[in-house]
């Protein structure tokens, strides 16, 4: 496959090229995934996070899905809606920040210890500058959890997302996180395709 770095621009284009923070500007409080997909994200989460660490919540929401009987020092939201992270009773903190205008994290070097980014990824049109900066903040063996499902707002997803099915979209993260230098990546899909729910790929860095 070849790079990422290596894709033509329009690979990244949106069918929507108004600025992102002007579509996110109305708070959602909703979840965007069905209550099965959700439980098998809390799972992961369980399996992979530590806890009493500290948590960067990349392109959150008003919910983290982090199991609710574990505690960690910190929990980092960001996202482009101030209200819905405000309202999302797991974070410590959190900045409001457009990643795609902006990649670089005001967070320090080797200051997290597990990086979240649930059924977000398909929005960045700079995935590799951002994903190298979560492996710059991140300590010596943290995982990154990139989890995704088949649903999103097509006109904000980035144009090579849209062209792919699951299984073409799980080797797109690989090669993000790859591209990013994460020498070590996992594919896991716990509600596979084709099933009566949403179904759920996580990809683990």
């Amino acid at each position: 496959m070849t790079p990422v770095t290596d894709f033509p621009p329009e690979a990244f284009a949106k069918d929507d090229p108004s600025p992102d923070p002007q579509f996110y500007r109305q708070p959602r409080f909703v979840t965007h995934i069905d209550d099965d997909a959700i439980a098998a994200v809390t799972r992961l989460y369980r399996e992979v996070v530590p806890a009493g660490g500290t948590v960067l919540d990349l392109m959150s929401s008003c919910v983290s899905h982090l199991p609710e009987d574990l505690a960690f020092a910190r929990v980092i939201g960001h996202a482009l809606n101030a209200s819905e992270l405000a309202a999302n009773p797991r974070l410590t903190e959190h900045f409001v920040q457009d990643l795609n205008a902006a990649p670089r994290l005001p967070l320090d070097s080797a200051s997290v210890d597990a990086t979240l980014l649930c059924v977000s990824v398909q929005y960045l049109q700079k995935p590799i500058a951002v994903l190298s900066e979560v492996a710059r903040v991140s300590r010596p063996g943290a995982p990154v959890v990139i989890s995704f499902s088949n649903r999103c707002f097509p006109t904000k997803a980035v144009a090579i997302w849209n062209a792919l099915d699951g299984a073409g979209r799980a080797r797109l993260v690989e090669r993000y996180l790859q591209d990013a230098g994460f020498a070590r990546t996992a594919v896991h899909a716990p509600i596979p395709e084709h099933g009566l729910g949403d179904p759920l790929t996580a990809v683990i860095g």
